[in-house]
């Protein structure tokens, strides 16, 4: 024998536990299972490593979306090989071409709403709520409470992270050097805009696709109302106590809203009505609604620019205003608003879905699904997804159930939906709105001082389950 012939067993066996096996796609193509293969174990050590540096962003200034994006090219061009390798060229290209299309409707979507956030900031909406409340004179105790109802109520319509960003910065002017106050008051805010994001399809990523989705309709989300409000007022009373009930001195101040403000919001009012009709009424993808919406504050913005020397000059003048820096002076420009949208949220999400998605096409959600859904129950599973959101992030984690597709009741995905938006509150870096204000706070909230109040607010989490049960158990 020659020494090839030697190592022909040796490299034959070697070809057997490389080559990955093949499995039925659920469209009944052929589909690689690389679970158990060396491309699976790589796309899993890049997504850990890439996830620890979305973590640890605070620490090394690193914007979350680098990592993921990376993380997610590298996965797929992996898996495109590994394909192409074995004679199915197009099949991960059709697979990734799923994906991209889930995430272009998130993208469109949340573009928009975005731009009319900015919109309404560039208006002072939100500045001329923050004088209000800071010029008003209320004692901690009442601010604490009128902060934390604030955050759950603008949420659902805005969004939790611009909510607790603008929370912050009214008990951060108040409070001033009492770092007691200003640290509760930032836990309560997260809580509550998590919380209040959970009942409305608009008031976070993962309610959003869900709605997207189909799964749950529009008003279905609504029965989520009072588990959310358990989910926030259980901490809030008993961290109330703590609260000192002093008045600090009010900063009196006078700042009012830009001229087309009140036309903007109702504007964006009109724009979610679109997209809920879009989707409910004419069975079309939400984001279409949003994008005609977005039709609607370029044409106002059109008439702002053409009138905002003359409508301008007769506003200030009207209001008595000697300062043209607080007047209309710059004319309004929408593409502005739209530049300047969360594009490293917008690109961590195509990061996060793509790699997501990756992994699910190797195999490994059907494992986890098969595991959790199927071997757990679909409650055990849901209240785990709110402990994972906590301690990954709520948006990969409900996209990963979303492409298990386990079959579940109305009130079960109604189960992962809450558990998913008001798990993250646990820990500060659970939900985009506690990591925003570790970072506006910086020094004053952070990660042990909300791990302290953990326990707390883990009762409101068990809470709203439990009222969710109680008030919802038509639908199981």
């Amino acid at each position: 024998m020659t020494r090839f012939s030697y190592r022909l067993p040796l490299l034959f066996t070697l070809g057997l536990l490389t080559i990955p096996g093949v499995a039925m796609a659920s469209d009944g193509g052929p589909q690689l299972d690389l679970t158990a293969n060396w491309v699976g174990y790589t796309c899993i050590a890049l997504f850990i490593i890439a996830y620890a540096f979305v973590m640890s962003e605070e620490y090394t200034n690193l914007r979350k979306s680098k990592p993921v994006l990376l993380a997610a090219g590298i996965i797929w061009a992996i898996i495109g090989w590994t394909y192409a390798a074995n004679g199915m060229p197009h099949a991960a290209e059709i697979a990734v071409r799923h994906n991209i299309l889930e995430y272009a409707e998130l993208f469109l979507f949340l573009l928009v709403a975005m731009t009319y956030i900015n919109a309404m900031d560039e208006r002072q909406v939100f500045e001329a709520l923050r004088v209000k409340l800071v010029s008003a004179g209320f004692s901690f105790r009442k601010l604490f409470w009128i902060t934390g109802a604030l955050s759950f109520f603008i949420s659902p319509i805005a969004d939790n992270l611009t909510t607790s960003l603008l929370m912050c910065a009214v008990v951060m002017a108040i409070g001033k050097d009492n770092v007691k106050f200003i640290s509760i008051a930032c836990i309560n805010i997260v809580v509550a805009a998590n919380a209040g994001g959970a009942f409305s399809p608009f008031g976070d990523i993962t309610t959003l696709m869900v709605w997207q989705k189909g799964i749950v309709h529009f008003w279905s989300f609504f029965n989520l109302f009072i588990p959310s409000a358990v989910n926030w007022l259980v901490p809030a009373l008993i961290m109330s106590f703590t609260v000192p009930n002093i008045k600090p001195t009010a900063d009196k101040e006078n700042l009012q809203m830009k001229r087309g403000a009140v036309i903007v919001m109702v504007l964006f009012l009109l724009t979610i009505c679109t997209a809920v009709s879009f989707h409910n009424f004419l069975h079309l993808p939400p984001m279409m609604g949003m994008m005609t919406g977005l039709a609607y504050l370029k044409f106002f913005g059109y008439y702002l620019k053409k009138t905002h020397q003359t409508k301008g000059e007769q506003f200030r003048r009207r209001r008595g205003e000697q300062d043209e820096e607080v007047g209309d002076v710059l004319a309004f420009d929408v593409f502005k608003k739209v530049a300047r949208a969360e594009w490293d949220t917008l690109f961590f999400f195509y990061g996060v879905i793509l790699c997501v998605g990756g992994l699910g096409f190797i195999g490994y959600l059907s494992m986890v699904s098969e595991l959790l859904y199927t071997g757990w129950g679909a409650t055990n599973a849901n209240v785990m997804v709110g402990v994972l959101s906590a301690i990954v992030d709520n948006i990969p984690v409900m996209f990963a159930v979303l492409a298990m597709g386990p079959e579940m009741s109305q009130g079960q995905w109604l189960l992962a939906t809450l558990t998913a938006g008001v798990g993250g509150s646990m820990l500060s870096i659970g939900s985009a709105a506690g990591v925003a204000l570790m970072g506006q706070a910086r020094g004053i909230y952070t990660f042990g001082g909300h791990l302290k109040w953990t326990p707390v607010i883990a009762l409101g989490y068990a809470a709203s389950i439990w009222v969710h049960f109680l008030v919802n158990g038509r639908m199981f």
